[in-house]
């Protein structure tokens, strides 16, 4: 497990195979880490499928809405939705999509982020300066190494719990 140097700041994402600690980076894209923060503390991200994960490039999840088959929601439809809180504007930076930072995923129109969200397998430089990076795997990055692949896997891993680590 990692040292974590700010707890309001990480998030501690169980999957099936142990926990994944996120530093995010508020100073970076303040409003995509406090709507993860917001979700995270809701419970919105609990029991939600990878619905999307492709060998040598990314995970992605988040899909609140529609990624919950707990819910009774159509895993059919996971990756078309969000949230019900309004789309962020992309905060672009400088930050490298590098082997397991945290993306923000969206559709063609870069203010179009929501809660659906991305780690990369490996540095995947081609995204710079298109996604809004927020986060950064610190530990337990052989665990994300190990999700289902597919679009979307047969049986998706999903991520059982995400806990904003000041609140574990």
């Amino acid at each position: 497990m990692a040292e974590i140097k700010d707890p309001e700041n990480t998030i501690l994402m169980e999957l099936k195979d142990g926990i994944v600690t996120i530093e995010l980076m508020p100073e970076i894209a303040p409003k995509h880490c406090e709507r993860m923060k917001t979700l995270a503390r809701a419970g919105a991200y609990d029991n939600v499928v990878f619905h999307r994960v492709i060998d040598g490039f990314m995970a992605q999840t988040g899909d609140v809405r529609n990624g919950n088959a707990a819910q009774g929601l159509n895993l059919r439809m996971a990756g078309t939705g969000g949230s019900d809180l309004p789309d962020l504007p992309a905060e672009f930076s400088r930050i490298p999509h590098d082997r397991g930072t945290l993306g923000a995923a969206r559709s063609s129109n870069p203010n179009s982020a929501n809660s659906q969200f991305f780690i990369n397998f490996r540095d995947n430089h081609f995204l710079n300066g298109q996604y809004t990076v927020y986060g950064r795997v610190i530990s337990g990055m052989e665990h994300v190494d190990r999700i289902t692949r597919g679009e979307p896997p047969a049986n998706p891993d999903r991520m059982l719990s995400v806990r904003v680590a000041a609140d574990a």
